[in-house]
């Protein structure tokens, strides 16, 4: 089953003032996101993906094309139970405390007394907002807001989650938090998809990924397919060293792809992929170098991204 699907979805704008000028945000695009699955939406700034996002949840109108949600037409009112979003910069009543704000989403969907409260506490538990959750919104950083806006995204237990930029403004904790978080989503059995310039976040938690660039989808798949695809030429081993000496280190730089100063007497060694790693460790060895790590090097989405937007 399909949670989610668009058929050569475009969007267009009028820019400027006295004479408009049609601007192409989102151009045809087609994908499909299977139930259970978490999908990255990934692209650099302007590249169409918050228009997307904006066309799924009805808050913008497509020019052509069309979509569904959960096998539904854009717009069925049955189906926004069933979803939960966050936008990109959320915007909440900041003299609420997060307790208040969370019960009131919670109301909207009909949920009262008891079960109310319950059910705020638990999600700002999760998002990690702690005593904070008694203070004003006003107070809040952006990283906290964030994950108050996650937890507002979960408060009705939606099937499909849709978060857009859901990894912006937060340090390395909270980041690894909401990723738990999404990961847990997904063993639950809902559907995620997100969007992001995060790529590392993204091959740790996608099923599968789609790239957008000036509003066209160029790439799609798997990360291993999409990895796969990527020339070979990127792949190879890297062997790290300490108290390497510069003579040796420009000696050894012959016999490799390439060497890189790391700090005084600390390089990294660059092999292709095709050659042996042991007789060059052996030889550093003799040359009185330290091995601090050998470990191959593989095509990353980073990769996949840059290559796919200079096509």
């Amino acid at each position: 089953m399909r949670a989610l699907a668009t058929f050569d979805l475009t969007k267009d704008y009028a820019l400027g003032f006295w004479r408009k000028r049609p601007y192409r945000a989102l151009d045809r695009l087609t994908l499909q996101v299977d139930t259970g699955e978490v999908f990255g939406f990934l692209g650099p700034n302007g590249a169409g993906k918050t228009t997307t996002l904006k066309l799924l949840m009805s808050l913008v109108f497509p020019t052509a094309g069309r979509a569904e949600i959960l096998e539904r037409p854009l717009g069925d009112l049955a189906v926004k139970r069933r979803i939960g979003y966050l936008p990109e910069n959320p915007y909440f009543y900041d003299h609420l405390t997060a307790e208040e704000l969370l019960a009131y989403f919670a109301a909207l969907f009909g949920y009262r007394g008891r079960e109310r409260r319950l059910r705020a506490a638990r999600l700002l538990d999760e998002v990690g907002v702690g005593v904070e959750r008694r203070l004003p919104l006003r107070k809040f950083s952006k990283g906290m807001l964030q994950r108050v806006g996650i937890a507002q995204a979960l408060i009705n237990d939606p099937e499909l989650v849709i978060l857009d930029e859901p990894m912006s403004g937060l340090d390395p904790l909270g980041r690894r938090e909401v990723r738990e978080i999404i990961l847990g989503l997904r063993e639950d059995g809902r559907t995620i998809l997100f969007s992001s310039h995060i790529l590392s976040d993204a091959e740790l938690l996608c099923s599968r990924v789609g790239i957008l660039a000036k509003g066209r989808l160029v790439a799609s798949g798997t990360v291993d397919e999409l990895t796969r695809a990527t020339t070979a030429a990127n792949r190879g081993w890297e062997v790290v060293v300490t108290g390497l000496t510069e003579s040796s280190a420009a000696e050894h730089g012959a016999r490799v792809r390439r060497i890189t100063r790391i700090a005084d007497g600390r390089y990294g060694l660059e092999l292709p992929a095709e050659a042996r790693v042991e007789p060059l460790i052996a030889s550093l060895a003799s040359a009185g170098a330290s091995i601090v790590s050998v470990n191959p090097v593989r095509t990353t989405l980073e990769d996949v991204f840059v290559q796919a937007l200079s096509k």
